[in-house]
């Protein structure tokens, strides 16, 4: 069973809002074990949103369409649907009485133009509306002789995720009639580019291209890493993690170096379990990064336990009087471990990660831009390294962060 996503809505393609609804059924639809394939997006516009509609049914067995159910001139995914389906619409009374009690409960006063979203495609079924007026729609349609299904939910996500699981999903399973599931497991990676990754990984990827699943993908992904991602597909969760487990085996052989977390273990996370498992507690001082660093601890829930607290210093008079670092040039080695050290000493750490770099737009200390210099301070042990980062300012800074945590990874690793 195959089931695509059309997301309707000219907002979506000016970029005012974010399309995160055909994000949350993709996934949905993979957790059912149903193929999707395609996702799109369309303006308001009846011929479009129709033309749309046929191309996506041409290929698959049923069609997601989310958003143009309202009560506005330009909600007409309903009368798109109905041209497809070649049928009129109806007024439907049950839906449009649920419409004037909802106002009629809430003390408000009904335009009259909200029952517009009572009309229904002759042969559609209604999906009832519990947090909303805009009621969903199961429309069957028969596209060159095959029996196929158009459902619509509206674009408003908590109505939308509603729908879906309480409707459309289990009609999908029923059409579908064998029972599958999808799951995937992501391998997070940093210090190997993309190019790299899928080299080493060329004769597992032959392999998996005889055999057709699990599937594997890269998702370069800025300063979360390089993810690596298998996808498996079985009649079973537990056949299906057991195929994933097999094949994460054999792509760990190959590129381990430079795995340092999985699923949703971002690097933050691993280090700040490192820390607590070998009862560390983590100070920063950052100068090029600003407080990305400290930004992206604290965004992990229980990171209070370990992290006591960073000192931001962007200026070289602050590195000086506060940290002790020596007067001289501010982006060298030795600069990154005595601001390491400093942090040690004005925080109370037994562990500190320094950053001090150019990120632009002119060099520095004779230093050109994308320098990163990272000091560790681990206990009496200083660590230092020199890294050259690509990209313009926001996207070095980006990867300054990710690149100290993981060479902090590392030196706690081989502790």
């Amino acid at each position: 069973m195959r089931c695509d996503v059309i997301a309707v809505g000219t907002e979506l393609l000016l970029g005012q809002i974010t399309d995160t609804n055909s994000q949350w059924i993709g996934e949905q639809l993979a957790l059912a074990g149903i193929d999707s394939l395609l996702q799109v997006k369309v303006g308001d516009n009846l011929a479009r949103i129709t033309s749309v509609l046929v191309r996506v049914l041409a290929d698959t067995d049923a069609v997601i369409m989310c958003g143009g159910l309202g009560p506005t001139h330009d909600d007409i995914t309903r009368d798109a649907i109905a041209s497809v389906m070649g049928v009129g619409l109806h007024h439907n009374e049950s839906v449009a009485q649920v419409i004037v009690e909802m106002f009629a409960s809430r003390g408000r006063t009904m335009a009259a133009n909200n029952l517009r979203q009572a009309q229904v495609p002759d042969g559609a079924t209604v999906i009832p509306q519990t947090r909303g007026t805009a009621p969903g729609l199961i429309c069957p349609v028969v596209i060159d002789g095959v029996d196929k299904v158009i459902y619509a939910v509206p674009g408003v996500p908590h109505e939308m995720k509603d729908m879906i699981e309480r409707a459309v999903l289990p009609d999908l399973l029923a059409r579908a009639g064998e029972a599958s599931v999808i799951r995937s497991r992501t391998l997070r990676t940093w210090g190997e580019s993309e190019s790299g990754l899928n080299e080493r990984l060329d004769p597992l990827i032959a392999r998996l291209e005889v055999e057709g699943n699990p599937t594997l993908a890269f998702l370069a992904s800025g300063w979360e890493g390089i993810k690596v991602r298998l996808t498996a597909k079985a009649p079973t969760e537990a056949e299906a993690m057991a195929v994933l487990g097999r094949w994460e085996a054999e792509v760990r052989l190959l590129v381990d170096d430079v795995v340092f977390g999985t699923d949703d273990e971002t690097m933050e996370f691993v280090v700040l379990q490192l820390l607590r498992d070998s009862g560390l507690s983590l100070g920063l001082a950052e100068s090029v990064t600003g407080g990305l660093v400290s930004g992206r601890i604290t965004s992990v829930p229980g990171a209070s336990d370990t992290f006591r607290g960073s000192v931001v210093s962007y200026a070289s008079a602050v590195k000086f009087d506060l940290l002790g670092v020596p007067h001289g040039p501010v982006v060298s080695e030795a600069a990154a471990a005595s601001m390491a050290r400093g942090a040690q000493r004005v925080l109370g750490v037994d562990v500190a990660l320094a950053l001090t770099g150019v990120a632009g737009p002119t060099e520095q200390d004779g230093m050109p831009v994308g320098t990163l210099c990272v000091g560790i301070a681990i206990h009496d042990e200083v660590h230092t390294r020199t890294l050259r980062l690509p990209g313009q300012r926001d996207q070095m800074r980006q990867m300054s962060v990710i690149s100290a945590l993981d060479l902090l990874r590392r030196a706690l690793l081989a502790r």
